[in-house]
């Protein structure tokens, strides 16, 4: 596998960090595309990219506005701009998409969403459906209830109060503060995110994640899940566009299983012929970095075969 790294010109010209494997010595069976999480950043999957290399696929990964390397200066972690930080990511990803599309040829395009990266993903199947082959949804959910609509108000007025760029404890301690009751005792706050302790020290130990946004941040992101779950916004999804969803059966993200199942409901009722669900049991949030990180990556090459 080569590894090669990209500044590439996103939505409204950031510069987007851009990773990309390759494989050596395979056929090229298709290009997967991946939009990672909140909080984390696109080298994080490189084991996942080398399994995909080693089957003939392609990788991308940008760093999201205010991730990683894209961010440039750890100061602007978790900050993704002027306006609507959460479209602005959708339109990043399509600013991916048409570099990859310049001269991948005849084979598919996979767009690989987890967390974070699913809800962009889902939100740009609506608008940029017709740009990918197939869709994978890890780590997802389907939609927010009243309690995103307080988040709304809570982090507008601490917009108001502390402006855009300022951290928000208390928006993170509301969205992820109870992720870990779920696993006590824990070794420690990161516990959800896998059963892998090794897995999660690295997590920890990265600069470049576990930080806490602004309260821009999210103000955006609330409002854009707000967005993509609108029956009519779904109903924009490509009919024939495969999509699979897939998620531990202890990933408080997904409730549980309980919002990954609504998630699959919506897409069954807007006439998507081509979706499956794969629950791992007793897998956390960060399925491809569980104890049993090689069935799943195993299942998802066997679907991207198919």
């Amino acid at each position: 596998m080569r590894e090669e790294v990209y500044k590439l010109k996103g939505y409204e010209g950031v510069s987007l960090h851009v990773y990309k494997w390759v494989p050596e010595n395979a056929d090229i069976k298709g290009i997967v595309q991946i939009a990672h999480g909140m909080a984390e950043h696109g080298a994080r999957y490189k084991y996942f990219a080398e399994k995909l290399c080693d089957n003939g696929y392609i990788v991308y990964a940008n760093d999201h506005r205010g991730h990683g390397k894209t961010a440039e200066k750890t100061e602007e972690l978790g900050y993704l701009g002027q306006g609507d930080g959460f479209s602005s990511m959708v339109q990043d990803l399509y600013e991916v998409n048409k570099f990859i599309t310049q001269d991948k040829g005849e084979v598919p395009l996979i767009l690989f969403g987890h967390s974070m990266g699913s809800f962009i993903s889902q939100r740009y199947i609506q608008l940029y459906g017709d740009t990918v082959d197939k869709v994978v949804l890890c780590g997802s959910n389907g939609p927010v209830n009243f309690m995103a609509d307080i988040g709304i108000l809570i982090s507008g007025l601490q917009m108001k109060v502390k402006g855009p760029k300022a951290k928000s404890p208390l928006m993170d301690k509301l969205s992820f503060g109870n992720y870990n009751n779920h696993f006590k005792p824990t070794r420690t706050p990161s516990d959800w995110l896998s059963s892998d302790e090794k897995e999660v020290q690295k997590y920890i130990d990265d600069p470049y994640c576990g930080f806490i946004c602004t309260t821009s941040f999210y103000h955006s992101l609330l409002k854009g899940l707000k967005v993509r779950q609108k029956k009519e916004n779904i109903n924009k999804v490509p009919k024939e566009l495969p999509i699979l969803l897939i998620s531990g059966s202890e990933d408080p993200v997904g409730e549980f299983s309980q919002g990954v199942k609504r998630l699959y409901n919506l897409y069954v009722q807007a006439g998507i012929k081509n979706i499956e669900i794969n629950l791992y049991e007793k897998g956390r949030h960060e399925i491809l970095n569980e104890v049993n990180k090689d069935e799943v990556i195993e299942d998802i090459i066997t679907w991207l075969h198919s």
